[in-house]
């Protein structure tokens, strides 16, 4: 199944991946507001949206996710490793790669602790919210999987 995949099927998980991520940052935008501005570049204008800065950021940060994605989280390039170790490399890898744009794009000072614990929680609920898309996607395809098996053994 992974083979019949295009660079399109990639390019759309970047930008599933990427409307995900926006729609929790419109969310924290909206609730923290102005608060948020003092915290992150990420919110400069507070409640008043995303900047197109922000915007490409979390596009790169998306494209980075799916990239990892891919490389741990399909058969495409490792194929005879478990699965558990499979998901702590991707989770790990995405954690650096956050790590390293959030200090690259300056997107809180360091030295916040207010700034870490909200980042935790933002990437905790958007790992959250892509782990249970995954399982439903996987439970879809399974069933349509299970469906076309049964309607191949009945012919």
């Amino acid at each position: 199944m992974e083979d019949n995949k295009t660079i399109y099927n990639y390019i759309g998980q970047v930008f599933t991946s990427f409307g995900v991520i926006v729609s929790i940052f419109v969310v924290f935008s909206l609730v923290l507001g102005e608060k948020a501005m003092e915290l992150s570049s990420l919110y400069e204008l507070g409640s008043g949206g995303l900047t197109i800065n922000t915007l490409l950021q979390l596009l790169l940060l998306a494209a980075i996710i799916t990239a990892v994605q891919v490389i741990f989280l399909t058969d495409r390039f490792i194929k005879d490793m478990k699965l558990g170790i499979r998901i702590v490399l991707f989770l790990g890898i995405v954690c650096i790669a956050i790590l390293l744009l959030a200090i690259g794009f300056d997107w809180f000072p360091l030295d916040d602790t207010r700034a870490w614990i909200g980042f935790i929680c933002s990437f905790v609920i958007c790992t959250a919210v892509s782990a249970v898309f995954s399982v439903l996607e996987e439970k879809s395809q399974n069933k349509k999987m299970e469906q076309a098996l049964r309607k191949f053994n009945e012919e």
